[in-house]
């Protein structure tokens, strides 16, 4: 299995129970999360050995998040820790009509005020073979946008191959500011996940009535470097009743997976990270193109039934779901 490392941001996500608004709620239930700690997890499940970098605070908070990595297998070694604060987010689950909200209270967390690089570099990338971040990481702050280059260029250097999700927040940076990032990160980048509205309105790609497979050729052509673009299709029929499908591009074709209904939904978010480490575990272990985006849509699929940000199903239990036509009780 490979060595990765992901880096990012964790933080404390606080929801509410479904049915109950957050401004009437008496309790609340704690999880940790952030994309990339979401993505070291699945891939940490499928037995890889996964390395999260990151900071957090010097307080039980921290050391909450910091055993929740432990728990799911994800090494800490490159785990900072400082006084201040942990990014926190606040989560209302919608249902029937009513979409799920967040509110962000994630300003001055110590990862977000880093200004330097505080890892010997050498050592973060020794023997990894893929580096996993995301455009969170770059939106929190200048600094930030400047480390995140720094970072993947050292990572290129060490032999790494470089996975970056867009992952674009509106709350964290504009358009296009956004877009002139990804100009500058995505010429160093192998793996990327982006879609058809990255193409459109961080990329600049025109709008057509083309299918997704344009939109890959066009992001193809504008960073021939990537070998690997993904991204999912989400029919929304209400907040808890989606259809999701995953599409791959991977030399110069366009593999599609079969169509899921997801009905009920139990818990969206993080279904994208989970898609990303189905992804990433299907090309470091060569499957099929065709068996790799099946598996990280499955695995996506799967994330949608539990509470919490991170996917908590083997490399066993995704394919065993994958290859079933029912659910069916296993006994």
């Amino acid at each position: 299995m490979a060595r990765i490392v992901c880096l990012g941001e964790i933080m404390l996500r606080l929801s509410v129970e479904t049915g109950i608004r957050l401004n009437h709620t008496q309790q609340l239930e704690a999880y940790y999360g952030g994309g990339e700690a979401n993505v070291a997890v699945s891939l940490a499940n499928y037995g890889h050995q996964v390395q999260f970098a990151s900071k957090i605070a010097e307080n039980g908070l921290g050391q909450a998040a910091e055993r929740h990595l432990r728990s799911c297998g994800v090494a800490t070694d490159y785990l900072l820790k400082a006084q201040g604060r942990m990014g926190v987010y606040y989560v209302e689950q919608g249902n029937a009509q009513r979409a799920t909200s967040v509110i962000y209270d994630r300003q001055y967390s110590t990862f977000s005020l880093m200004s330097e690089l505080e890892w010997k570099l050498q050592d973060l990338f020794s023997d990894v073979e893929i580096f996993h971040i995301s455009g969170i990481t770059p939106a929190l702050s200048e600094y930030w946008k400047e480390l995140t280059i720094e970072l993947i260029k050292t990572a290129k250097k060490t032999g790494c191959k470089v996975s970056f999700d867009c992952n674009y927040r509106q709350s964290l940076w504009s358009q296009g500011e956004a877009g002139a990032f990804l100009n500058k990160v995505l010429p160093l980048v192998d793996y990327c996940s982006a879609g058809k509205m990255d193409a459109i309105y961080l990329l600049g790609v025109p709008e057509t009535e083309e299918d997704i497979v344009y939109y890959y050729q066009k992001m193809q052509e504008l960073f021939p470097n990537i070998t690997a673009f993904y991204s999912t299709k989400r029919s929304v029929h209400s907040t808890c009743v989606h259809e999701l499908q995953g599409t791959l591009w991977l030399n110069g074709k366009c593999y599609t997976s079969k169509n899921h209904l997801i009905d009920p939904i139990v818990d969206r978010i993080g279904g994208g990270d989970a898609f990303t480490g189905g992804i990433l575990h299907g090309l470091i272990n060569d499957y099929l193109p065709i068996e790799t985006i099946e598996f990280a849509t499955g695995a996506s699929v799967l994330k949608h039934s539990v509470k919490g940000d991170c996917n908590q199903f083997t490399e066993e239990e995704v394919v065993s779901f994958i290859q079933s036509s029912t659910a069916t009780i296993k006994r």
